[in-house]
């Protein structure tokens, strides 16, 4: 059995054609530890509706465009090379304010969950 697992997910223009412009990762690379999405969101768009997540914090990392996330009533200015992390229990949600789609990742894990991280958990081979 292999020790990968690998998508090719295409274009942020094919990605901006599946269901609410994200591609999930969780399932399609049979991920263990968080998920996943690739996002691509349209000029004008905005998330309907807040959420709260209860275990998992996320990261929200912007690869193009300008947007605003709002965190708990707090609206955080957003473009291109911003990351943003929003703990459980705040309520979220994102929107492009810009004049071209937004491309952004978005990783889900369990807060508090980390118990290492880069070279901690490596040995060279």
């Amino acid at each position: 059995m292999a020790k990968y697992s690998k998508i090719d997910l295409g274009t942020m223009n094919e990605i901006a054609k599946h269901e609410n412009g994200k591609a999930f990762l969780h399932d399609a690379l049979n991920l263990t530890s968080c998920e996943v999405s690739i996002n691509a969101v349209p000029t004008g768009f905005k998330v309907p509706f807040n959420h709260v997540h209860h275990q998992n914090e996320e990261v929200y990392i912007i690869l193009s465009g300008v947007g605003i996330i709002t965190v708990d009533g707090e609206q955080i200015p957003v473009k291109a090379g911003s990351a943003v992390r929003i703990a459980t229990g705040a309520a979220r949600t994102i929107e492009n304010t810009g004049a071209e789609q937004m491309h952004f990742i978005c990783i889900q894990a369990k807060e508090n969950s980390l118990t290492q991280f880069g070279f901690a958990d490596a040995d060279a081979c």
